[in-house]
């Protein structure tokens, strides 16, 4: 005998709609975008109706996160910059110690070699003297009280270029200022360690920034004269640590971390994506060009 038309279920109108997330749960809602089942789990309040997690995180990705004035993501955001600096700070303090300042002599800023070990421009501020414990612990709690605040303002990128070109820039402030000549007394000779560099660079952008935005910086002008002064001091004979204080490095960061956040502030906010790479090259073209400057006039023989 022949079928007759209609009598055998037609597929898929009898089935009971399941959701696709979770193929045991009946589910005879519909997502509004895509128009699939979807679950009470899965469900999601829209302007219209009701959306599924995975249009939800579809339409997530279209839609442009809020920005600060700098081009930060505007909202308390973990500072893992920051926290990454902190611990690669301390992991090289430990290698520093367990080797027996053999990583620092590898790793330290040295004038000398400034031309042909240019990457320690930026590892000497990394490291720490092993010999003054509170070196490594002021300069950290230092980086830990202002880097989330500015990395959150300028975003992770932009924070690390300054971090960096105040580090770097640190550095070519004692080469620039230190006399180069041998002899007894001579800082020429002298490896140079420390964050300190990148901190006063963090210190002057923090001061731009809030005038910038028309916050008091009463605060950080204060513990920047004092760290000034307390840097000066051993020029007078004074020295309260011990140690020696390369002055020259904090105020090479100081006037790089100033320019770098002038240069952020000062770009309209339309073009930030194009000119703030550019303002952070040029800054370190800057510096590379006063290095080879310097260099020019040293006398032969106390470059290797």
């Amino acid at each position: 005998m022949s079928a007759v038309p209609g009598d055998a279920p037609q597929a898929g109108q009898d089935a009971v709609p399941v959701c696709p997330r979770h193929p045991r749960r009946e589910a005879y809602v519909r997502c509004q975008r895509c128009e699939r089942p979807v679950c009470p789990e899965c469900q999601r309040p829209a302007a219209v109706g009701i959306q599924c997690v995975d249009c939800v995180k579809e339409g997530a990705k279209t839609v442009r996160g809020a920005r600060t004035v700098l081009g930060g993501r505007a909202g308390q955001e973990r500072p893992i910059v920051t926290q990454t600096i902190i611990g690669i700070c301390a992991f090289l303090f430990v290698l520093q110690w367990v080797s027996g300042d053999l990583v620092t002599e590898q790793l330290s800023f040295w004038a000398p070699a400034a031309l042909s070990e240019p990457w320690r421009f930026v590892t000497g501020g990394f490291l720490h003297s092993t010999s003054f414990l509170l070196h490594i612990l002021f300069n950290m709690y230092i980086l830990w009280m202002i880097g989330p605040y500015l990395e959150n303002i300028l975003g992770r990128l932009r924070f690390t270029a300054l971090y960096l070109l105040s580090a770097i820039g640190g550095n070519v402030g004692y080469f620039l200022m230190v006399q180069p000549r041998v002899g007894s007394g001579s800082s020429w000779l002298v490896p140079t360690v420390g964050a300190s560099g990148a901190v006063f660079g963090l210190f002057a952008a923090m001061f731009v920034i809030n005038r910038r935005l028309g916050r008091d910086s009463s605060g950080v002008v204060a513990i920047v004269v004092l760290n000034l002064v307390l840097g000066f001091l051993p020029l007078l004979g004074i020295n309260l640590f011990g140690v020696g204080i390369a002055w020259q490095a904090h105020l090479g960061g100081l006037a790089t971390g100033a320019l770098v956040a002038f240069a952020l502030v000062s770009t309209p906010r339309e073009r930030q994506k194009v000119l703030h790479p550019v303002a952070f090259a040029g800054v370190l073209l800057l510096l590379v060009a006063l290095v080879l400057v310097k260099a020019a006039s040293v006398p032969a023989g106390l470059l290797v």
